[in-house]
């Protein structure tokens, strides 16, 4: 089985036409749209431009043909591109959406017309189309995600970073619909944070698979040291990152063994992301720490949080699908003296090493480890991430409230010292209070999943859109509403 943030996105595109405008620009949006999507990779799904005049829906005999048509890709389509070259034909067009049953995201498109252009036989009217589209669509129920500016040319460079991004969109949504996430060991004892609803998880179309630890445990233990498959897990560790002379030869075969265990258990559980119970049971019975092994599998877009953070796990997948970049898992940790905006967000050593931004030391947990004794804790991911934009996000299960609930937003990484051990991030989030107040007041973990790059984009589009969770969208501008006046 392919997994779902390894898999081409597949869109099927529609062009929409009313039969008396010129049959031309539906041609050439119809090429146009296509050259876009090979430029980004992304798989069209399209009958042949003779299946029906001009290559463009603009009847219900058209919309039936193209519903029947996406029907047969239903299982690979992740969303639609309907494109407007002229007004297009609202029926048809809602009536396409309403036959396929898809239940995909939709992108809207509408071609500019040129002032220069707008005789009776040259004329699109598509920023009028668009919005008898759209109205449709609100009648019958149908979600749907718009460009950047209300029409725009299929040709241009702003179409193509909105397809783009609405691949991304559906990736999210195809993602967090139908993802399996590995749950590895019990909740930490300590941490009555980390309690969530599977239940809930489950309404959302996200399946929790669950092993004991003792019995990852003795799988890691049953591996030879002559095991081939072990061997090159123990040399790509080596290479991962740089490991201090006094770390001996068996402390490296211990933590390769045990993460070739748990590599062959998320790929035997088909596990899209995974949550480890990383202290303290492990080092106790073991004599390793997981964090290498999580740095590792996040570095390949399986993301795994630490401290059996099932719900983290989740958001850092959502960011993982938004952006194709490795995420992490962080505490929000630190005050940064007085710096209103700066606050210090760190963990053990679980982060990837490209998020980390630079080669990374692989050595012993330092907490943990001066508890315990050291020699039981190598495998911990070490380094101060370097600077750059970047997107957090959290997602949550509330029982009280019988939903999933999130929060979203952007910042930065600087480059400020910070003297502390293991995994460390200074961060810059604007007006931090306030985002801080969100936190503490609505009953949010102290866990945050974050991954360079600006991303809340396709986030929000994807929750707000498509999955319907609550969300508070740090920073942005809210989307207009209507006011509904107390009338007497």
């Amino acid at each position: 089985m392919t997994l779902t943030i390894r898999r081409k996105v597949s869109l099927g595109v529609v062009i929409g036409s009313r039969a008396f405008f010129s049959p031309a620009p539906c041609k050439a949006a119809r090429e146009e749209v296509l050259t876009q999507l090979e430029r980004l990779g992304v798989n069209a799904v399209i009958l042949p431009f003779e299946a029906t005049a001009n290559g463009a829906v603009q009847s219900i005999a058209d919309a039936q043909l193209y519903a029947e048509h996406f029907k047969t890709h239903r299982d690979s389509i992740d969303g639609l591109v309907i494109c407007l070259p002229n007004f297009g034909d609202e029926i048809a067009v809602a009536e396409l959406v309403n036959r396929a049953k898809l239940n995909v995201p939709i992108l809207l498109q509408a071609s500019n017309d040129a002032v220069d252009k707008v005789s009776v036989a040259e004329r699109r009217d598509a920023f009028c189309g668009k919005l008898s589209v759209s109205n449709n669509f609100w009648q019958y129920g149908i979600p749907f995600t718009e460009t950047t500016n209300h029409t725009c040319d299929t040709w241009g460079e702003e179409f193509g970073r909105d397809l783009d991004r609405f691949a991304r969109v559906c990736r999210t949504v195809r993602g967090l619909t139908n993802a399996r996430i590995g749950s590895i060991g019990a909740r930490t004892g300590a941490f009555q944070t980390m309690r969530y609803s599977e239940k809930l998880l489950q309404a959302s179309g996200l399946t929790v698979v669950t092993v004991d630890l003792s019995e990852m445990m003795q799988a890691a233990g049953a591996i030879a040291d002559t095991d081939p498959a072990m061997i090159e897990k123990m040399e790509r560790i080596k290479a991962y990152g740089t490991i201090p002379a006094h770390i001996q030869p068996e402390q490296i075969i211990r933590q390769a063994k045990w993460t070739l265990a748990v590599n062959r258990w998320i790929e035997e559980n088909e596990c899209d992301a995974s949550a480890i119970q990383c202290w303290r049971s492990l080092q106790d019975n073991f004599g390793c720490a997981t964090c290498v092994t999580m740095s590792m599998m996040g570095e390949e877009l399986l993301p795994s949080a630490c401290e059996v953070d099932v719900i983290g796990a989740v958001s850092m997948y959502a960011l993982a699908l938004a952006s194709g970049a490795p995420p992490a898992l962080l505490d929000w940790n630190n005050n940064y003296g007085h710096e209103p905006d700066l606050c210090v967000c760190t963990h053990c050593g679980n982060y990837p090493k490209s998020f980390i931004g630079d080669t990374p030391e692989i050595s012993e947990l330092d907490v943990l480890g001066a508890t315990i004794g050291k020699s039981k804790c190598f495998g911990a991911v070490k380094g101060k991430v370097k600077p750059g934009p970047m997107t957090y996000f959290r997602l949550s299960t509330d029982d009280r409230m019988g939903k999933m609930k999130c929060y979203l937003g952007e910042g930065e990484f600087t480059d400020h010292p910070f003297p502390m051990d293991g995994g460390i991030a200074v961060t810059r989030v604007p007006d931090l209070r306030r985002l801080m107040r969100f936190v503490s007041q609505n009953g949010f973990e102290h866990h945050v999943a974050m991954v360079r790059g600006n991303h809340a984009d396709v986030v929000n589009e994807a929750v707000t859109r498509y999955l319907g969770w609550p969300i508070y969208h740090h920073g942005a501008e809210p989307e207009p509403q209507l006011f509904h006046p107390n009338r007497f």
